[in-house]
């Protein structure tokens, strides 16, 4: 089993065997599917957006089952999503815990909109806006772009990390020293990955 430092340290070297275009997974054998079925012992948990440009295990260049993922749109923090992350934490022990938003979110460029210009969107999104725009409250109106859009993204990182933070679990665990939480946001043109 790793420490949060050695998953991180882990998860910051497959980033740059990805961007150097030396990735060595997935590995594709019967063998590691039969290791599989036993159980799982991922090393890291993600929350990140499900985003299709935006694969974890891609990005980290890791391997199937050291990964536990969770995907949804705008890397929100939902009852659901936070039922999800205590698994992770409880069953599964896994040290290292990342928030990672992206660059181009639609769901945050929405939140944007919705904040600034009034923008209405259906229901279910309207839903899912209403978890993000409390991290995008300290943003102030100004010439929209790719600097407002990017600081909406880490701010609504923040706030994710935030929110898990403040969980009486995740005090606890942390306070523990067994359980690290850090904010990350992929760079699409480039594809690293960038830790806050």
């Amino acid at each position: 089993m790793y420490t949060a430092d050695q998953a991180l340290a882990r998860l910051k070297a497959g980033n740059q065997r990805f961007l150097r275009g030396r990735a060595r997974f997935p590995t594709v054998r019967k063998e590691v599917f039969a290791a599989l079925a036993k159980g799982q012992q991922p090393y890291a948990t993600i929350v990140g957006c499900s985003d299709s440009r935006v694969p974890p295990e891609l990005l980290f260049d890791a391997d199937f089952g050291e990964l536990f993922i969770v995907r949804v749109a705008g890397n929100v923090i939902s009852p659901e999503v936070m039922g999800t992350l205590q698994y992770a934490a409880v069953h599964l022990h896994t040290p290292l815990f990342v928030v990672l938003g992206h660059e181009g979110c639609g769901a945050v460029q929405a939140a944007l909109a919705a904040k600034f210009e009034g923008a209405r969107e259906r229901l279910h999104i309207e839903l899912l806006l209403k978890r993000i725009l409390p991290g995008l409250r300290d943003l102030r109106p100004g010439p929209s772009g790719e600097a407002q859009a990017n600081a909406a993204v880490e701010a609504n990182v923040r706030w994710s990390m935030r929110q898990l933070h403040e969980t009486p679990e995740g005090k606890a665990r942390m306070a523990e020293g067994v359980l690290k939480l850090v904010g990350a946001v992929y760079e699409l043109k480039t594809g690293r990955v960038r830790f806050l």
